[in-house]
C-alpha cells in the first residue's frame, strides 16, 4: 500500500471505467468503444480540466490538486460522500511517520462494552484488530478463538484476516462475499486516510499475498464505511440466525469502532442468542472484559 499520486490516479481510473456516457448525459457514438467506461477526454471534458492535466493525474504525476479540481472530478465521476472524502485524502500529501505503537483502548470504551449485556459486541482498532468483545461477541463471532487474546497485541485476532483467512469464519457468514466486500470497501476508506500507516501496510500486503479473492475486491478500489447491515450466520453450535451489526465510533477514539450485534425482540434470531449464551456458558458479568 502507497499513498499519494500513485493511489489517487488507481483510484481515478477505477472510478472512470464504472461511467458509461449515457450515464452522465454524454451521446454515445456508434461503434465499438475501446475502453471500459468513460474516455479520459470525456471525464476531463465533464469535470472542466484539460485532457493533458486529468492524464498526468491518472499516471500520478501531478499532485496537490486544488480542492476546486477535486470537487469538479468528484462530480464529474457521480462519487458519493465517502468517495469524495477518500478523494481528498488520496489527493493530501502528509509527512511520513515512523512505526506506529498498538492500539490501546480507552477505559471508557471497554467501559459502554461492558453496557452490552445481553448484544455481542466487540472494539476494533483502525486496521480491524479486535481489542476486546464481551463473552456473547466472542461465542458467536469467534468462539474458536481464545477469548483472552485481544488482551495480548501481539496475539490480538484481526477481522479482516479472520475473514478472508480463517475457514471458521468465513463458514459463519452465508453470504460471505458481500460481508467480505463491505470490509475492503472499509479497509480502503482507512488506508486513504493513514497512508504510510506501516501495519496497516503490511496487513494488505499478507492479504493480497494469500488470498486471490482479496486482490480481485481490493482492486476494485470501492470505498464504503461499515455501518450496519444484516447478515445470516450458520453458527456451529445455534445454527442459522440473522443478525444486525452496528458500528457505534467511541468518544474518546474516533479511530476505533465496537461492532454490536442485534437481533429482533422475540425474534427467532434472539432465542438463538440466548440458547447460545446458555450453551457457550456466558457469564452475564462477562468477565472476558477485563479492567
Amino acid at each position: 500500500m502507497s499513498g499519494g499520486p500513485m493511489q489517487l490516479g488507481e483510484f481515478l481510473r477505477a472510478r472512470r471505467a464504472r461511467l458509461r456516457p449515457e450515464d452522465v448525459g454524454l451521446p454515445e457514438f456508434p461503434g465499438r468503444r475501446r475502453v471500459t467506461g468513460l474516455r479520459r477526454e470525456e471525464l476531463a471534458q465533464l469535470a472542466g480540466v484539460s485532457v493533458s492535466y486529468y492524464t498526468r493525474l491518472e499516471q500520478g504525476q501531478a499532485g496537490n490538486a486544488s480542492a476546486a479540481i477535486l470537487d469538479a472530478l468528484a462530480g464529474a465521476l457521480r462519487l458519493d460522500e465517502h468517495e469524495r472524502e477518500h478523494l481528498r485524502h488520496l489527493a493530501t500529501r502528509r509527512p511520513r511517520t515512523g512505526l506506529p505503537p498498538s492500539e490501546r483502548m480507552h477505559p471508557l470504551t471497554r467501559d459502554l462494552l461492558r453496557a452490552f449485556d445481553t448484544a455481542p459486541a466487540m472494539v476494533l482498532g483502525r486496521r480491524t484488530d479486535v481489542l476486546a468483545w464481551n463473552g456473547l461477541g466472542h461465542a458467536l463471532l469467534a468462539g474458536h478463538i481464545d477469548p483472552t487474546a485481544p488482551d495480548r497485541p501481539a496475539d490480538r485476532p484481526n477481522h479482516a484476516r479472520m475473514l478472508f483467512l480463517d475457514t471458521h469464519t468465513r463458514d459463519l457468514y452465508a453470504d460471505w462475499p458481500r460481508k467480505a466486500r463491505a470490509v475492503v470497501g472499509n479497509l480502503r476508506l482507512v488506508a486513504g486516510r493513514y497512508p504510510d500507516d506501516s501495519l496497516l501496510a503490511a496487513l494488505i500486503g499478507e492479504l493480497s499475498m494469500k488470498s486471490p479473492e482479496f486482490v480481485k475486491m481490493w482492486s476494485d478500489h470501492r470505498v464504503t464505511p461499515c455501518e450496519a447491515d444484516s447478515y445470516e450466520l450458520r453458527h456451529p453450535l445455534v445454527g442459522p440466525l440473522t443478525v444486525t451489526q452496528q458500528i457505534l465510533i467511541p468518544a474518546r477514539s474516533p479511530e476505533q469502532s465496537i461492532v454490536v450485534v442485534t437481533t429482533p425482540p422475540g425474534s427467532s434470531a434472539s432465542d438463538s442468542l440466548a440458547l447460545l449464551a446458555r450453551s457457550a456458558s456466558v457469564d452475564q458479568e462477562f468477565d472476558s472484559v477485563r479492567p
